[in-house]
């Protein structure tokens, strides 16, 4: 006696176009590689009705299953959560929302060929699905999840099937663990299929038991369900600046030599799933000098902040695992150094958020205030002052005062002191002998006129009693 038909939530209403694989990489799970042709069922084969099944094994090849339809389109899929009627060959997929997969079996051989006259030759030997879900979606993409369904003595040995995935964003495709599940009017109704299912040699399937034994005929027919979720991994940076002491925290600020400066790096998840190993770096800038033992971390486990590691603005500071809307802040002390060479300067620092998914960079900026000293014209007269400009030329009787005013040049003597009376008398004495010495030498000039020599004594002669014109006695 023939057993009810299984119910088939994701029986096709229309038929695909043949398609062709071209390839299979695996990458977290088995991550496909297709042709320029649209993906869909393949491959190319004999068909049956359910009233000539095939008389060997091969699987989803009846195109007017009661229960089904056209047993090649055997992949479909929908949102988790939605009726039936959803199941899709086309599905758009929304970061954050989780879809169902729907794939049929069926080993089209006659009944008749299961029993042991006919060598139970209508039972499929290692009977397998695998299937293969791309690990991530572009924007704008088109690709798809395929199954395989195999067998050791089926013709052909292996057929395919594939549905087709769209997203607006990029998205990465993670299955959930422990969805698989199958369906079947056998002992395997309800059991789960392990993770093998998207590796390369698939999970075995069955009707007793999941022993790769599955007998030929609608009733040993079922299906296999999987979840999977699009996940748009996501965050954001921002990166501010204050001085210490201040509430306010801004993208830019000005400060002075010597003074100590804040800086906040805050995390934000905005994906759809969590992110690991989260790490915080800071690049400080020529100028900047880190304080030790400043840096404290704020998050869902310390709201008020918590005293961390010394690593941010050196290897990078790892603040942990966040899940999405999670979020998280980094506050750290900085002294601004005094410069090399004199002049305002921008200092622009940069932070960096690490992640799995990618790393993103936001900065803030000091201005620090270090004006030079100006240089001088005269003491304690800058350069540029209208005081380096010279008034006047001094002219006769003129002397420039401190100013740079002429003015008339002293007449009256300075008062003296013991020091410039000395020097008075010396300087009298001297102008005494040199009178003395020109009139002698006017003597002697008178005397070589008429023929006499006479040489200057070493010392003052005494005045003679006679004059130059009486001769001598």
């Amino acid at each position: 006696m023939q057993q009810p038909l299984l119910t088939h939530p994701g029986a096709p209403r229309a038929k695909r176009a043949l398609g062709w694989l071209s390839g299979v990489v695996a990458l977290g799970v088995v991550v496909l590689a297709t042709s320029a042709g649209a993906l869909a069922w393949g491959p190319e084969r004999p068909t049956y009705t359910i009233e000539k099944p095939a008389d060997h094994v091969t699987f989803n090849s009846i195109t007017n299953n009661p229960a089904y339809g056209d047993e090649r389109n055997f992949v479909r899929i929908k949102e988790a959560g939605a009726p039936a009627s959803a199941y899709s060959d086309d599905t758009k997929v929304e970061p954050g929302k989780d879809y169902e997969v729907y794939v049929y079996y069926h080993n089209n051989a006659s009944k008749t060929l299961n029993d042991d006259a006919h060598g139970k030759k209508g039972i499929a030997q290692n009977a397998r699905l695998r299937m293969a879900l791309p690990a991530g979606l572009k924007a704008g993409q088109r690709t798809g999840i395929t199954g395989y369904l195999s067998a050791d003595n089926a013709t052909p040995k292996t057929v395919h099937d594939n549905s087709y995935l769209t997203s607006g964003t990029d998205v990465a495709l993670r299955y959930i663990p422990g969805s698989a599940t199958i369906a079947s009017k056998g002992g395997v109704n309800g059991q789960k299929l392990p993770d093998a299912l998207f590796s390369q040699q698939g999970a075995p399937l069955g009707f007793d038991s999941l022993n790769g034994l599955l007998p030929g005929c609608n009733e040993f027919s079922g299906y296999v369900t999987f979840k999977f979720r699009a996940d748009a991994p996501n965050f954001t940076i921002k990166k501010q600046v204050r001085k210490a002491g201040e509430q306010t925290w801004q993208d830019k600020i000005v400060a002075k030599v010597g003074e100590k400066v804040e800086f906040l790096i805050s995390y934000q998840n905005t994906g759809s799933t969590q992110q690991n190993d989260v790490i915080v770096k800071d690049a400080l800038p020529a100028g900047l000098t880190y304080q030790r033992g400043s840096s404290v971390l704020a998050n869902s486990v310390n709201a008020k902040g918590a005293p961390t590691a010394d690593d941010v603005t050196t290897k990078g500071l790892n603040i942990g695992a966040y899940s999405p809307r999670g979020n998280a802040g980094v506050r750290f002390s900085t002294t601004v150094d005094k410069p090399a060479v004199c002049g305002n300067r921008q200092l622009t620092n940069h932070a960096t958020i690490i992640t799995a998914n990618g790393n993103k960079q936001a900065s803030a900026v000091v201005e620090v205030e270090s004006p030079c000293a100006p240089n001088e014209c005269k003491p304690g007269i800058p350069n540029g002052d209208a005081r380096c400009e010279s008034k006047c030329q001094p002219g006769p009787g003129q002397v420039v005062d401190k100013d740079g005013n002429c003015v008339a040049a002293p007449t009256s003597l300075p008062t003296t002191g013991p020091t410039e009376v000395v020097l008075g008398l010396i300087g009298i004495a001297l102008l005494v002998a040199g009178v003395v010495y020109w009139y002698r030498s006017q003597k002697d000039l008178k005397h070589a006129l008429v023929g006499e020599s006479t040489s200057l004594p070493s010392a003052p002669a005494p005045r003679p009693t006679h004059t130059d014109d009486e001769p001598k006695q």
